[in-house]
């Protein structure tokens, strides 16, 4: 006999085999691409390379590598978003063994996303998932600097 705050043997196997038919599932989608369904990137209308240097005081410099010019600059202490896609692309330059000054490529889609790519790596940051104020901090890099610096 089974003491009286014991769980039953068959809902607690259920529960058992749910989970472990959920984790199958799972892997087979993500080993396989079976059932898997990904949405293709819209056509680019901008593209600009961009390379961001670390300035003394904390900021930063954002220059357009095409026209060889600096055309923003994130002051110290702001734009924490910019900052952390920036130190997590960085990282994994370091960890490759990559130049830091080699450009980044910011991408906006037909369909209004952008898309932050290190062509050195392959690496991309899909901006638009993170919302559009942080979407709005990078969008203002690609109309940056028309004016005369």
């Amino acid at each position: 006999m089974s003491a009286p705050d014991a769980l039953p043997r068959t809902p607690l196997m259920g529960m058992v085999a749910l989970v472990v038919v959920a984790i199958v599932a799972v892997a087979v989608v993500r080993l396989t691409g079976v059932g898997a369904s990904k949405q293709p990137d819209a056509a680019t209308v901008a593209v600009r390379e961009l390379r961001f240097q670390d300035r003394p005081d904390g900021g930063v410099d954002v220059y357009d590598t095409r026209a060889g010019r600096l055309i923003d600059t994130v002051e110290p202490e702001t734009n924490g978003f910019i900052r952390g896609t920036l130190r997590g692309l960085s990282r994994e330059r370091k960890r490759v063994g990559i130049a830091p000054d080699q450009p980044y490529r910011l991408l906006a889609r037909a369909d209004g996303r952008l898309t932050l790519e290190d062509p050195s790596t392959g690496r991309r940051v899909d901006l638009e998932s993170f919302g559009p104020t942080n979407t709005g901090a990078f969008a203002k890099f690609l109309g940056a600097g028309s004016e005369a610096r």
